[in-house]
């Protein structure tokens, strides 16, 4: 696997009045050149933290990447200063963060702000950045570009807006492209119409695609390969396929399991979504053994006291859990 991006034992520690809050605990995965991998979990799970890690945007204080390294085309991110960092974000590699709304300058016109990153990291002038900028709104079908360049971003659908963001990312062709729950509330035609978008254009531009979620129907229908993470630990990895038809941690069959399925139903019978029990312990926790374990129906005495490793289930399939009977 030719890796683009190598995040190696990466911890992420947050200084709050309860403690330190270790939000990510020595996540390790590796993203390969023209790859889209799914990295999920449910929220706090430390996805988004891990996101903001590869672009040098974690607050300090209070937060602070404790180790690690975080390898893009061989160099360390942890280790460039600010002015280097710079140079990679926005540039080599985009991100299209969570809620439009607030990730968007509300006093920028809208043609302002995806043209920024064309005058800062392409060196294009004006006119150009301005034509470039055209050319993408068309790219992520927004009707009436030109006109669009003049509005500002509250002006805009939820969609329209999400395009955008997709928009401003895409507009350098970045080698990465990171994307935190890009459908977040949004319909799902508008949901179907944006995951279409990102997808034809890194194909295009053959970026690499980091897709953060917690919907398991999109990690099916978008990404080749899986990390799923709970509470601030990678807990399994796999190939998309091999992760639906063999899940081999039990956090991730309750991810599975709890994914609303059509089928036909009797007269009068409910239809009952099933749940993971419990919450998801406080980082500020210092927990010896699994951290599944409160919540586990497969939980024994040996779970409690000691942390599996990543245990080998197949070829390319690893997961956190001492029930993983390794060769």
């Amino acid at each position: 696997m030719d890796s683009l991006l190598q995040i190696q034992d990466l911890s992420v520690r947050f200084n709050t009045p309860e403690g330190p809050a270790r939000a990510v605990d020595r996540v390790s995965f590796d993203l390969a050149r023209g790859e889209t991998l799914g990295l999920v979990g449910e929220s706090g799970c430390g996805k988004s933290v891990t996101a903001l890690s590869i672009l040098g945007l974690i607050p300090d204080p209070p937060g602070k990447i404790e180790q690690g390294k975080i390898l893009f085309s061989g160099k360390d991110l942890v280790t460039l200063d600010q002015d280097r960092l710079r140079r990679i974000r926005g540039n080599r590699i985009s991100m299209i963060f969570q809620e439009p709304m607030t990730s968007l300058n509300p006093v920028l016109t809208i043609g302002r702000q995806v043209m920024e990153p064309l005058l800062t990291h392409k060196g294009l002038s004006r006119s150009e950045a301005e034509e470039e900028a055209v050319r993408w709104l068309k790219r992520v079908k927004i009707p009436g570009a030109e006109s669009h360049l003049r509005s500002y971003p509250h002006q805009l659908s939820g969609g329209m807006r999400q395009r955008i963001m997709i928009a401003m990312a895409m507009a350098v062709r970045p080698e990465i492209l990171l994307a935190d729950e890009p459908t977040t509330a949004l319909d799902v035609t508008i949901q179907a119409q944006i995951l279409s978008l990102m997808l034809e254009l890194k194909k295009e531009s053959n970026s690499s695609l980091l897709l953060i979620t917690h919907d398991m129907g999109v990690v099916a229908q978008m990404v080749s390969r899986v990390v799923v993470m709970y509470a601030g630990q990678v807990v399994e990895q796999a190939r998309t396929e091999a992760l639906f038809q063999n899940p081999g941690h039990p956090y991730t069959r309750g991810l599975l399991k709890s994914m609303p399925r059509l089928k036909r139903q009797k007269k009068r019978e409910k239809i009952r979504l099933e749940e993971i029990p419990g919450t998801v312990p406080r980082l500020t926790e210092q927990i010896a053994g699994c951290k599944f374990f409160e919540r586990c129906p497969c939980a024994f005495d040996r779970c409690r006291e000691s942390r599996p490793g990543l245990r080998k289930v197949q070829s390319d399939h690893f997961a956190r859990c001492w029930l993983v009977e390794t060769s």
